[in-house]
């Protein structure tokens, strides 16, 4: 009998619930941010590629006029 105390106690226990709702959160955003990153990724490098050529054809410092 006290064993089967044990398992109705069990089922009532619903302690873990939160933390497997945050964890399937947490896997969702995670998630996304992998697709953004996976579908914004390339533009972002061909735009810092094209930056550092702009910036390593100015001239530093002043010039004497």
């Amino acid at each position: 009998m006290k064993l089967l105390n044990i398992f109705k106690a069990f089922k009532k226990d619903e302690s873990g619930a939160v933390t497997v709702d945050w964890v399937v959160l947490t896997a969702a955003i995670v998630g996304l941010g992998m697709v953004v990153m996976t579908s914004v990724g390339g533009s972002i490098t061909g735009l810092a590629g094209e930056i550092a050529t702009d910036l390593d054809a100015r001239n530093a410092g002043y010039e004497n006029q």
